[in-house]
């Protein structure tokens, strides 16, 4: 009787035999491959080989993206520290909003950015930062749980940008205190580059910049 063996079961056979290749290692120099490296018949071993070196250039490719982010990560991290450092060292209150907002586009490279405020004391009632805001968009900032970015949609809060300012992507972190649901500001930054703040971008840092401007302008408040 003749037995036909399929793949499947030799693979199986095989799998469930690790030791066959010790028993006959004379099949080593025999069993032919196909390469799609070197484009001809190599033996077993060559073909593991040829395989082992695809898993190391694999994982050194990746182990090249993680030390990219890593670096990427370590860049922010800095800029960050040096932005919170600025913040600290504000001398007065009324400052607080050019210093934070100066130390955005100076420090993470940031074409425009600025903020507003209501609420605030009635000291700061007449300042840049306490500008009218229309109900519709304090609204809108009331709805933001988290940074919005994406295009640039006409939005109110890109009008508060210096005048003539190209702004195709625009990233919205609203203001609020600690477990508060109401916001009491929205900081904006623009970019004339359209990819700069997209709606699929990674906010981790955004929404740490937002609630560091929150704790920032608490003092501004009435």
């Amino acid at each position: 009787m003749t037995y036909h063996l399929d793949s499947a079961a030799v693979a199986d056979f095989l799998s469930d035999n690790p030791h066959f290749f010790e028993e006959h290692s004379e099949l080593l120099g025999r069993v032919k491959l196909t390469s799609p490296v070197a484009g001809r018949a190599v033996s077993l071993q060559e073909r593991q080989m040829e395989v082992l070196r695809d898993k190391i250039k694999s994982h050194e490719l990746r182990l090249a993206e993680l030390l990219r982010i890593a670096q990427d990560n370590d860049a922010i991290t800095d800029k960050f520290h040096q932005w919170t450092r600025s913040l600290l060292l504000a001398r007065n209150d009324v400052d607080m909003p050019h210093t934070l907002v100066n130390g955005l586009q100076t420090i993470f490279s940031l074409p425009h950015a600025t903020l507003r405020l209501w609420g605030v004391a009635e000291d700061y009632a007449h300042t840049w930062f306490a500008a009218e805001v229309s109900e519709d968009a304090r609204i809108f900032c009331n709805g933001l749980t988290a940074p919005y970015c994406g295009p640039n949609q006409d939005f109110e809060a890109a009008s508060w940008f210096d005048e003539g300012a190209s702004v195709q992507s625009i990233a919205m972190l609203p203001l609020r205190r600690p477990d508060a649901t109401e916001a009491f500001g929205l900081l904006v930054l623009g970019s004339p580059d359209p990819q700069r703040f997209t709606a699929d971008m990674a906010t981790d840092y955004l929404a740490k910049i937002g609630e560091t401007a929150s704790a920032a302008m608490a003092c501004l408040l009435d």
